[in-house]
């Protein structure tokens, strides 16, 4: 038996996996302490007779959010002399390029907590000035007085040669300032060259790894002894807890990067290998797009902060159910992205929330119904939200419903913004794919915004409110070891990443079979980054004997243009172990054609476009048997969502039980 946590800003999701069969719940997330959401759960699936599951996988926001409210620890940057104003010079990037007087963030680490250590190495890592051991006494002293909680050491070139690195971290060590975990090594974090994006990630890491490090062992702590703690990482895989607690900032986008996974699986398994992935929940939308393949990338960044972490490519906004609606000084209409989150939540929740927010549109059209909201657990109360629709009306010179209409048209706008961002902006037509959407709040949205760029068919997933969750169960272990190259692509610099590859392929499988799983089901993956000489930025590719037809072919792909004439310039060799593990093992059901009549519950009056009102058809998922075939409007209903079927599309249920929704034109 296996459990996938999934903590969002709103709701916890959690699936148990127990042969064929899946168990979901859902409840309200606990912002001041994730993990009790999480723990809350699992006793929950505990009274029901479940058992205690042999792997919990959870995927975590708390470093993400650690970053963006800045609370992680006290963290000090020890830094080759001459570099101290790194974090702050950056790229020299403008974040707003007609700001008169730009805003920002402030950093991670302020500047009397960075600290210069008079030392050098060349580009070969080669020694032009030993560590200097009185300034790094001095400089410790300093430390000791600061009361730092964690420290990074970034040394430049230190990629290439880390002797003075780990020897300043073995003098912290001996001198008892700090324990071992809480120094981070860039040379360990990310053994690569570019100077500031190295000491950025150093740095984040160095900055989450204390309160990464707190939950994760405040949750071991209370999960059954016979339970073992896996965490999602941002690149679609998962890590031992352990793991997570020394590479914290790789869990960074983890939430979102489960949900890709789950959604490209349930698609394919379905027949359906092009995919744009929609997870919408309550504070934002995550997605990504799946041409027969994750896309991932090697730089991401959180609040204007890079890192290098390898991730899944996923575009993200504020719109979510409990995006906050508001109008500016102008009288404009703005949804987003400020979120009621959880606490207090949307006006119909009743929980102290006083700001009009998505959910509230919905509820006011009659597009989610009070009866049904999670599975009836949780009643919605209209009055208090109808009284604020009056009034932004009002306001607006609109009747209540034209109001929540044009909230929810302003969210969709907002997401198909970002759905043409990851398909037309990159050179695919969104009309050659299927549009996987789940979250809380995605099968509500997902026509309407399929329907403004031609996509031509939805699916919906059986379980689409935790499927983020689900994912978590059908991730691989996965481990990644980079390192740089920089070498013109040669005879002699193949048979350099030879040597490289087997040395980094025994300590990925070395590690990985310590975190418990076997030879046999582990596969190395070799990767290249490589470009022409002189570019500034590289492109992933697999490691091959044709190393360079492949490039030139990837660029051409990528960019629309190639130079078969300029050399080849290998910049990082990276080893990605994956470790296949027990997954959820569903098979088909015969599909036998209905009209979907045993799963109708009902109708109900309900806006469906402005001045127009129509009698939607309501159906319960769960009697919703595979080869039903039914038509808009309707809603249906199931504990962790509300699929919204709008006018002129019609449904049919697989074999799956999932829900492919076509456009009748």
């Amino acid at each position: 038996m296996y459990l996938g946590v999934d903590i969002g800003g709103t709701f916890t999701d959690l699936v148990i996996s127990e042969g064929e069969q899946l168990h979901i719940y859902k409840l309200a997330s606990s912002p001041e302490d994730p993990s009790q959401a999480l723990l809350k759960g699992l006793r929950h699936f505990q009274a029901q007779g479940l058992g205690s599951p042999k792997r919990v996988t959870h995927g975590s926001t708390v470093a993400t959010n650690a970053i963006l409210e800045r609370k992680g620890a006290r963290t000090a940057l020890l830094i080759t002399q001459g570099f101290k104003d790194i974090l702050t010079i950056g790229r020299q990037d403008r974040p707003e390029l007609y700001a008169v007087q730009p805003q920002l963030p402030p950093q991670l680490i302020p500047e009397e907590l960075c600290f210069e250590i008079p030392e050098r190495l060349n580009h070969r890592g080669e020694i032009l000035t030993p560590l200097d051991e009185e300034a790094v006494e001095d400089v410790l002293n300093h430390l000791e007085r600061k009361k730092v909680e964690s420290l990074a050491i970034c040394f430049l070139y230190s990629y290439l040669n880390p002797e003075h690195e780990q020897r300043l971290k073995n003098k912290i060590r001996k001198r008892g300032l700090l324990k071992d975990w809480q120094v981070s090594l860039s040379s360990e974090v990310l053994p690569e060259f570019r100077e500031y994006e190295r000491a950025s990630t150093v740095s984040l890491e160095a900055y989450v790894r204390p309160v990464m490090s707190e939950y994760l062992l405040n949750i071991e702590k209370n999960l059954p002894s016979t339970s073992s703690l896996w965490v999602m990482n941002s690149d679609g895989g998962v890590m031992s807890a352990k793991r997570a607690r020394e590479q914290s900032i790789h869990t960074a986008l983890s939430g979102p990067a489960a949900g890709v996974i789950g959604g490209f699986h349930i698609a394919q398994q379905a027949g359906f290998d092009r995919v744009i992935t929609l997870d919408m929940g309550g504070t934002s939308t995550d997605v990504s797009l799946c041409p027969e393949r994750h896309i991932h990338r090697t730089e991401s960044e959180i609040d204007g902060l890079p890192f290098r972490v390898r991730t899944i490519d996923i575009e993200t906004i504020g719109a979510g159910g409990g995006s906050i609606a508001r109008l500016d000084p102008a009288g404009g209409l703005h949804v987003g992205p400020e979120s009621a989150g959880a606490d207090p939540g949307p006006i119909v929740y009743e929980s102290g929330g006083e700001e009009i927010t998505v959910t509230d549109a919905h509820a006011i059209l009659g597009r989610i119904d009070p009866e049904y909201f999670l599975g009836g657990r949780m009643p919605l109360h209209l009055h208090q939200a109808q009284n604020a629709f009056f009034s932004l009306g009002q306001k607006l010179g609109l009747t209540p419903q034209e109001a929540a209409l044009g909230v929810i048209r302003l969210t969709n706008a907002n997401i198909e913004r970002a759905l043409r961002r990851v398909s037309i902006g990159r050179g695919h037509d969104p009309r050659d794919f299927t549009l996987t959407a789940f979250g809380g709040a995605g099968p509500l949205h997902a026509c309407e915004v399929a329907e403004r760029l031609e996509i031509p068919r939805v699916l919906i997933p059986i379980n689409p409110g935790v499927l983020c969750a689900y994912g978590l169960l059908m991730s691989d272990v996965i481990l990644e070891h980079s390192h740089s190259v920089m070498e013109i692509l040669s005879r002699q610099t193949l048979q350099k990443i030879s040597r490289m590859l087997q040395k980094r392929e025994r300590s990925a499988l070395e590690q990985l079979q310590k975190e418990g799983l076997k030879r046999e089901s582990v596969h190395i993956e070799p990767l290249v980054d490589a470009r022409y000489r002189g570019q500034s930025f590289e492109l992933t590719i697999p490691l091959s004997e044709d190393l360079e037809s492949v490039f030139h072919k990837a660029h051409r792909d990528h960019y629309g243009h190639h130079f078969p004439e300029r050399d080849v310039e290998i910049v990082n060799l990276r080893v990605r172990a994956v470790g296949s593990i027990t997954k959820p093992a569903l098979e088909p059901e015969p599909e036998k054609r209905n009209d979907a009549s045993a799963a109708l519950i009902g109708q109900k009056e309900a806006v469906v476009r402005k001045g127009d009102s129509a009698a939607l058809s309501l159906y319960e998922r769960d009697s919703l048997q595979p080869g039903a075939h039914f038509s808009g409007p309707g809603l249906v209903f199931q504990m962790d969502s509300t699929t919204y079927l709008p006018p002129r599309w019609k449904a049919r249920v697989d074999g799956y039980r999932n829900l492919i929704l076509e456009y009748e034109k």
